[in-house]
C-alpha cells in the first residue's frame, strides 16, 4: 500500500493515521479529535455495540480490543462521521488496490476513493488485516495484548500518525472508558448491578428488573420460599416451562422483564452458540417481545452475525445482518 502525505490548515487533524487516511468532511470535525464528547455524547454507545467485534478480532488477529475500539471511536467520531455511516468504513481506509465496493467523497483531492464493507464487522476486520500485513507493524505484536500502552506508543513509532500525541489520545479513551477490560475478558459497559443483601442471593438490577444468579442446589420452590414469590411468578418472569430446571449461573428474574432494552442497548449482534431466549435474559426482555420486534416466529432460528433489535422494530429496509466471515 503506497504512503501518501496529509497536510492541513486544522493541525487539530494531525492525528489521522499516514496510511489509513481519516477524512473529516465538515471543518468542525476536525476540533473533535482532541474533545470528542463536545460534539458527539455518545461513547458509552459506541462502546457497546462494537465492543464484540473489537474482541473477536483480538482473537483472531492478537491485536489488543481496547487499541482496535479506542482507535475506531476516534477515527469515526463514535461512528458518526458522513464515511462510516454511507460505507460502515470506521477507520477511513482508501481504496488503493480495494476490488470491493466503493463510495466517493471529497478529502484532500475531490471526489476520492474509499472502501464500501458491507458490514462494520468487515471494516474492522480490514483494519486488522492491514495491521498484520504491514511489515512496519510487525514489532507490535513481541507486545503482550494487554499491554495497551506499547501498543500506542508503538503505533505512533511505526508512524500511523503524524500527530505527537496520537498514542495519548488513545491511551485516553481507553482509561476514561476502561476499555482495557476487553483484553482480559471482561465487558465494559455492560449490567447496571446493584447489590442488596438477600437471605443467601445477591439481588441485581438488569434493565431495571431485579434478578439474582442461581446456585448450586438451588430450586424453584427455594427461591421461591427465599424471595417471598409463587414458583409460578418466576416461571411467568423467566419465560420458562413449569418442568425446566436450574443451572448454577442461571439469570433469574423476580419482577417482568421489560419490553425493550434499556436506552444504549440499541442492537445486539449474535454470537455462536446464542439463543433468542439467552439473548432475552441478558438484557432483561420479554422473550414474545424479542420475537415480534425482530419479525421472527418462536422457534425461528438464529445465524451467526444477524442483527436483532432490542429497542425499535426491524424495518424491512434496514441492514440486519453482519457478515461474519470465516477466521
Amino acid at each position: 500500500m503506497k504512503k501518501e502525505s496529509f497536510q492541513t490548515r486544522n493541525s487539530a487533524v494531525s492525528c489521522l493515521p499516514i496510511d489509513m487516511h481519516l477524512r473529516f468532511f465538515y471543518p468542525l470535525l476536525a476540533l473533535s479529535v482532541f474533545t470528542p464528547q463536545v460534539l458527539f455524547s455518545q461513547p458509552k454507545t459506541y462502546i457497546k455495540n462494537y465492543q464484540s467485534l473489537a474482541v473477536k478480532e483480538m482473537k483472531r488477529s492478537g491485536i489488543p480490543a481496547s487499541i482496535t475500539l479506542a482507535q475506531g471511536m476516534l477515527e469515526s467520531q463514535y461512528g458518526n462521521s458522513m464515511l462510516a455511516k454511507k460505507a460502515n468504513n470506521h477507520f477511513g481506509i482508501k481504496c488503493h488496490s480495494w476490488k470491493g465496493r466503493k463510495v466517493y467523497m471529497d478529502d484532500d483531492k475531490r471526489h476520492e476513493c474509499f472502501r464500501k464493507y458491507g458490514s462494520v464487522y468487515e471494516s474492522y476486520k480490514d483494519h486488522s488485516n492491514f495491521i498484520m500485513n504491514s511489515p512496519r507493524y510487525d514489532f507490535l505484536f513481541g507486545y503482550h495484548r494487554t499491554d495497551y500502552k506499547s501498543w500506542a506508543k508503538g503505533l505512533k513509532k511505526a508512524g500511523y500518525a503524524t500527530n505527537p500525541k496520537y498514542d495519548d489520545l488513545l491511551i485516553d479513551l481507553i482509561e476514561k472508558h476502561e476499555l482495557y477490560k476487553l483484553d482480559r475478558g471482561i465487558t465494559v459497559y455492560s449490567d447496571k448491578e446493584t447489590p442488596e443483601p438477600g437471605q443467601g442471593h445477591t439481588i441485581h438490577i438488569r434493565n431495571r428488573v431485579k434478578y439474582v444468579v442461581a446456585k448450586e442446589g438451588d430450586t424453584y420452590k427455594s427461591l421461591a420460599q427465599e424471595l417471598k414469590m409463587m414458583p409460578w411468578e418466576i416461571y411467568r418472569y423467566n419465560d420458562l416451562p413449569k418442568d425446566a430446571s436450574i443451572t448454577p449461573g442461571q439469570v433469574i428474574y423476580t419482577q417482568p422483564k421489560r419490553n425493550k432494552s434499556e436506552h444504549g442497548y440499541d442492537f445486539h449482534i449474535v454470537v455462536n452458540g446464542e439463543t433468542m431466549y439467552t439473548i432475552a435474559q441478558k438484557y432483561g426482555i420479554r422473550l414474545e417481545k424479542l420475537y415480534k420486534r425482530n419479525k421472527m416466529k418462536p422457534g425461528e432460528p438464529l445465524n451467526e452475525g444477524q442483527k436483532l433489535w432490542l429497542r425499535k422494530n426491524k424495518q424491512p429496509e434496514e441492514n440486519d445482518f453482519i457478515d461474519f466471515q470465516p477466521d
